[in-house]
């Protein structure tokens, strides 16, 4: 096995880096690759965050792995790459400097844009080695996702898995086209893509969530002996709509993210901020609520509440 121009062997760690662009100062700019093979032959999992460089919660989650130790499996071999965006990192933004999404430039460009640049090395140097990646995300901007696990349905290994890593959802979603994810399944990777919390804010319960879901998976895979049960059994989506604000307003949601709710019950209002008006957000259908938005403003229009179903039976979702 060869990554980054360096041999990997069998039971031994390594830190390399893709090395891609320099700083306006004329410093390199290195995203670390954090790489441990066991002496016994067994899968290539890949532990990926910060695609966008400020989805932090992921982040944490494979740092609290590696300083646990669970990054050096007994068999196979673990990649972690804790920031893969290190440019967004830096500045504490979704995107590059340029303002480009690196989750929509996938397999990216030799020569393109910096973000087309980084693709394009991670799709040559990086993905072809991997058997499974577990890519952890956050809702963007005011947005709060409940932890969950989103795979296609089509995809029974990674269904699989999505069961034993033991998140309180596992919701059915196609993957994006130019993705990261999009292209690794155009490789026959398998991906678990975690969710969780909101960007730009570390969250204890998610990030919990995020570590022993790993290590239940890795557990599963052979590659740990220790297994941390969950809890529960993930609730299942297999169809969600986005429920939408009908007025402008300041808005107050009620319902906590994750809640199972019914018909008409009251996820929360919106006012003016005069006092004169208020308006009931009710369910439109029984489901699950597994998306938060917690923006103070609110114009008609902005999705309020991802509210989802476990059957994709059209008749128990009408149009909104």
């Amino acid at each position: 096995m060869r990554i980054l121009d360096t041999e990997i062997e069998k039971g031994k760690s390594y830190q390399l880096s893709i090395n891609l662009a320099k700083s306006h100062l004329r410093n390199s700019m290195h995203v670390p690759v954090i790489i441990h093979r066991a002496k016994k032959d067994g899968p290539v999992v890949l532990l990926n965050g910060a695609v966008h460089g400020d989805e932090l919660n992921g982040i944490d989650i494979i740092r609290r792995l590696i300083s646990k130790g669970y990054h050096k499996p007994k068999r196979g071999t673990i990649i972690c790459i804790p920031v893969l965006n290190v440019f967004g990192y830096l500045n504490v933004s979704r995107n590059f400097p340029d303002g480009r999404d690196l989750n929509r430039v996938f397999p990216g460009t030799k020569n393109g844009s910096l973000a087309s640049q980084l693709a394009y090395r991670f799709a040559h140097e990086i993905a072809p080695h991997v058997d499974l990646m577990l890519d952890f995300h956050t809702g963007g901007a005011d947005r709060v996702n409940a932890p969950q696990i989103r795979c296609a349905d089509t995809d029974k290994k990674a269904l699989e898995l999505a069961e034993v890593f033991g998140a309180p959802f596992i919701v059915h979603s196609k993957a994006i086209p130019k993705s990261l994810r999009e292209m690794m399944n155009k490789k026959e990777k398998s991906v678990l893509l975690f969710e969780g919390g909101k960007s730009s804010v570390f969250e204890e319960n998610v990030i919990q969530h995020g570590v022993a879901g790993t290590i239940r998976v890795l557990n599963h895979l052979g590659m740990t002996k220790e297994l941390k049960e969950s809890e529960s059994k993930p609730v299942t989506i297999a169809k969600s709509r986005w429920i939408r604000a009908c007025y402008s307003g300041m808005f107050h949601p009620l319902i906590e993210n994750g809640s199972q709710v019914n018909k008409k019950d009251t996820l929360g209002f919106i006012t003016d901020p005069y006092g004169d008006f208020k308006r009931k957000v009710k369910a439109p259908f029984d489901g699950h609520v597994f998306c938060v938005n917690t923006a103070p403003i609110v114009y008609k229009g902005d999705a309020l509440f991802n509210v989802g179903v476990t059957t994709a039976n059209e008749d128990l979702m009408p149009e909104l």
